[in-house]
């Protein structure tokens, strides 16, 4: 059972209509227990240097399409790390991790729907993925009609078939980032001061209201425990810095401060103590959690930094950006371990494998896969 699920819930309707759903996530959150304090190491500028790396990561791939583009894509791996899905137009493509082959090319085809816009492809078990998606309503005799909402569908990638009704996501407008998290097996929707959460395996939920919050974060993250919520690219806001908001308590609480451009990704590392973001300044950043001090700043990326994220093991950041590479840092020390370019577009997002021996990153048009050895 996930994170959230541990709460009071109360079960979803098909329209998703968690406006409805009690407010428990402050009693979740009352019952987690402290979080262990972050070490307490010194800032580090971090440069390239000439220290031969302690891994080497190697090409294992290359697929046409995408990752997830505008949250994390952490569930395109299997959970047992042998498989990783890509997106490629209206199907999934199945890449096998150790080989660099592929597996298995699903076709997505779904009555009176047309021209699917496939968004992301996140695996909840091991046979199971769950798909984001918008199409063209196809009425038989009719032609095209409207474009839809957001869509989820759960699919079974032994059959090649749905494995759920299809749930219409954010029915009746309004919200600002629709954003999927893996790790928390979580949709998030934002709307007026609220988070709604949504478990598409259990269709339960529930929802988090900070009355201080009167803008739009257009990037948020949660602590693996539910206990913070970092916000960034607040509308209106005078700093790029992200705020830290203290769940239960409902309220702004800090800031991680030092950014010199706007924020555009967030993630925690899996175990909770410590926070990774990557700048439009060039530079990804390490904080401590709960102190919120800067323990790490990455420099070596020529152009802002589009996505950072620990490996499972917490032993490695991998970063990508404008200037087209991925980038491997050691978490420890900070030092850049390897340099990595295949492609001539910028990289916008990347996901390590659940064993850590594994990384894809993706640009608008293709994913790459890396081996440690």
């Amino acid at each position: 059972m996930n994170w959230y699920a541990r709460s009071q819930m109360t079960k979803s309707t098909c329209s998703l209509r968690l406006s409805a759903v009690p407010s428990a996530f402050c009693l979740l959150l009352s019952a987690f227990y402290f979080l262990l304090p972050g070490a307490l190491w010194a800032q580090v500028e971090t440069v390239e240097g000439s220290q031969p790396p302690q891994f080497m990561w190697v090409s294992g791939g290359r697929v046409e399409g995408h990752l997830a583009l505008h949250y994390s894509p952490a569930g395109a791996f299997s959970p047992d790390s042998s498989t990783l899905a890509v997106v490629s137009e209206e199907k999934i493509v199945l890449l096998g991790v150790n080989d660099g082959n592929i597996r298995k090319v699903l076709k997505i085809h779904l009555p009176s729907l047309a021209e699917l816009n496939i968004q992301s492809a996140n695996f909840l078990a091991m046979n199971q993925l769950f798909l984001l998606f918008t199409g063209i309503v196809s009425i038989k005799g009719k032609g095209a009609g409207g474009s839809t909402p957001l869509l989820g569908l759960e699919w079974d990638t032994i059959e090649d078939r749905s494995a759920s009704t299809i749930e219409s996501i954010g029915r009746g407008g309004g919200f600002g980032p629709i954003l999927y998290f893996p790790h928390l097996e979580n949709l998030v929707l934002y709307k007026a001061g609220t988070f709604q959460f949504w478990d598409p395996r259990t269709h339960r939920g529930g929802q988090l209201t900070i009355p201080d919050l009167t803008q739009t974060p257009n990037v948020y993250a949660f602590s693996p425990d539910g206990h913070w919520a970092l916000l960034a690219q607040i509308a209106m806001s005078t700093t790029p810095d992200p705020a830290v908001v203290e769940a239960k308590e409902h309220r702004f609480v800090d800031s991680l401060r030092g950014h010199g451009g706007t924020v555009l990704s967030i993630a925690f590392s899996r175990d909770g103590t410590k926070v990774v973001t990557a700048c439009e300044d060039g530079k990804a950043r390490i904080f401590s959690v709960p102190a919120w001090t800067l323990l790490r700043t990455l420099n070596g990326h020529n152009g802002p930094v589009h996505w950072a994220e620990f490996s499972p093991d917490g032993k490695w950041v991998a970063s990508v950006g404008e200037d087209k590479t991925a980038r491997v840092w050691s978490v420890e020390d900070g030092k850049l371990q390897q340099t990595l370019q295949e492609g001539r577009d910028p990289l916008l997002t990347v996901s390590f494998a659940p064993d850590s021996a594994a990384f894809a990153a993706s640009s608008e048009k293709a994913a790459w896969l890396w081996k440690r050895q």
